[in-house]
């Protein structure tokens, strides 16, 4: 569960359903056996006993795994509960993964000095996970985490924000035992000097992260400024096995050439909104990388004879997104021809994946083991191809994104879910004004109710038609309590704002759902989360 999106108004409403069931069940125990051995007078009194009980009667061990549900901000109001409260919520096992950054839902640190106490005395030895503003990158915050946190596998520094930097002369130490280190760069500051200092102690990192600034940068810019030096970071971290650039736009194939050439261990590579990767690398990269597994490419400016060069039939990558790039029908079947067979793939916005490459993966097995994929927005894509690749692989579909096609109507989807057994995720649809307007009315009672059939793994759905192409009537309510009642694991069902929404949204607040049900103007869907590597790759 992640503890930053796991809210309440009320603190103590928490703890209601986890410790009535915990504390009834050692009651119920407690009664019976009473019951065998004493007379009737002796159980009413212990019977009334029991009514005086509280809930700071249960075991420390049990109060710590209700308490460990909290996120933080709301452990610091039961701490001016009481005293025991007070002790539980500064016990250092319910520290573990501590979140700083307030625009990312975490804590907001106003006293640096009391926080350098709390790192040794609250965080110590638990402390595994911790992510630091711009303004708490300090060499003593630094020297703290190094000698009191032991542990410590996950960092993140967020240098996004920064005009300047601190002074990092005396930074003489640094957390040594990192598995991942995560660095936020800033569009103007350069972090040679504070990286200078710390390069010596990351030779046990495996998951590199660098996020850049994609939406400030500009590509007309005639000089290109990188604000950390990539080679001296590979130099120093010979065991990574993930790496994820994200948006930094001095990163080209110069770049992966360096990286190919000394992380033997590379596993997953991900260069989304690099846009100036271009893919001549990319056969020095699978040639030297014969581990990687997972390449996510979305938004590159990868070209066709980068693509053809690279040996993908000795390469073991079966996990590839190349959303929103430009890459030729030809260049495409090249490469599928080549590839093993796939289990995660992504083209959503690509015009050349038409219906002759959808058929050649089909027709040459590539995709027996597909476990989730994404056709959205594919304008050259028919959709009876589509659907001769669900009737195939859908039951062993875990994730599925089919919208953006204003021909495909509640009739293929009704024809189609009936495939879709196992799928946890969904997407469907298309919102209005995308490319072409739909002249249809979409009937959502019997999408809905097709899923309420056969989709009862569904996790998350997203219907991304409007208002005005939705068709309902007074009886819809019943469709909806059929999806809520026998799709029990639902998180999220993602709707265009308007009439048909509010009665979503009611019908599951009635039921004491209320986060299920979302707008599309706030909330988006994607199968990103079913990657091998998700977990890996989640940053912010």
């Amino acid at each position: 569960m992640d503890v930053r999106r796991f809210t309440m108004t009320n603190s103590t409403a928490m703890f209601s359903n986890v410790a009535q069931e915990a504390w009834g069940h050692k009651i119920d125990s407690e009664f019976e056996d009473e019951l065998d051995h004493d007379d009737e007078h002796n159980a009413s009194q212990r019977s009334k006993r029991r009514i005086k009980r509280d809930f700071n009667t249960l075991p420390e061990k049990i109060l710590l795994a209700i308490f460990s549900y909290l996120p933080h901000i709301e452990l610091l109001r039961c701490a001016r509960v009481c005293r025991l409260w007070h002790a539980l919520s500064q016990n250092s096992r319910l520290w573990k993964t501590v979140f700083l950054r307030p625009e990312y839902h975490g804590l907001h640190v106003k006293n640096l000095d009391l926080f350098l106490q709390l790192i040794g005395h609250r965080f110590s030895a638990s402390l595994q996970f911790i992510e630091l503003p711009m303004e708490l990158i300090t060499a003593d915050v630094l020297h703290e985490l190094a000698n009191k946190c032991p542990n410590l596998k996950y960092l993140t520094l967020d240098f996004s924000t920064a005009m300047q930097l601190h002074d990092f002369y005396d930074l003489n130490i640094f957390p040594c035992n990192l598995k991942m280190l995560c660095i936020c760069l800033s569009e103007v500051i350069f972090l040679e000097g504070f990286m200078r200092r710390i390069y010596t102690y990351l030779s046990s990192v495996e998951i590199l992260q660098i996020i850049g600034t994609i939406e400030k940068s500009n590509e007309a810019e005639e000089e290109v400024y990188e604000t950390i030096n990539i080679s001296k970071i590979k130099a120093q971290t010979p065991n990574l096995r993930v790496i994820n650039f994200y948006g930094i736009f001095f990163i080209d194939d110069n770049h992966i050439e360096i990286i190919a050439s000394g992380c033997i261990h590379l596993e997953c590579l991900a260069l989304n909104f690099c846009t100036r990767v271009k893919g001549a690398s990319f056969k020095t990269l699978l040639q030297r990388c014969r581990k990687l597994q997972c390449l996510l490419l979305q938004n590159t400016g990868i070209e066709d004879h980068g693509m053809l060069a690279a040996d993908w039939g000795s390469s073991v990558v079966n996990e590839l997104d190349i959303s929103s790039t430009e890459l030729s029908e030809n260049c495409l079947v090249n490469i599928f021809e080549r590839m093993p067979n796939l289990a995660y793939l992504a083209v959503p916005n690509c015009d050349g994946f038409t219906d002759k490459v959808l058929a050649l993966l089909i027709d040459l097995d590539k995709l027996t083991n597909i476990r989730a994929i994404d056709l959205s927005n594919t304008v050259n894509l028919n959709h009876e191809v589509v659907f001769t690749l669900l009737k195939r692989h859908g039951r062993q579909l875990r994730g599925l994104s089919y919208a953006g096609n204003s021909k495909v109507t509640e009739q293929f989807w009704i024809n189609t879910i009936k495939h879709l057994k196992n799928v946890k995720i969904l997407v469907m649809g298309t919102p209005h004004g995308w490319f072409k307007k739909i002249n249809t009315r979409i009937h959502i009672d019997q999408v809905l109710e097709a899923c309420a059939h056969e989709c009862q793994r569904l996790e998350r759905l997203e219907i991304q038609w409007d208002e005005e192409t939705l068709r309902w009537n007074e009886n819809s309510s019943k469709f909806i309590d059929h999806i809520r009642i026998r799709c029990v694991r639902l998180q999220s069902l993602v709707l265009a704002d308007g009439e048909y929404y509010e009665l979503v949204r009611s019908n599951f607040e009635r039921a004491d759902r209320q986060r299920v049900v979302r707008t599309t103007t706030s909330d988006q869907t994607s199968i990103v989360g079913l990657l091998n590597y998700y977990n890996d790759l989640r940053f912010n």
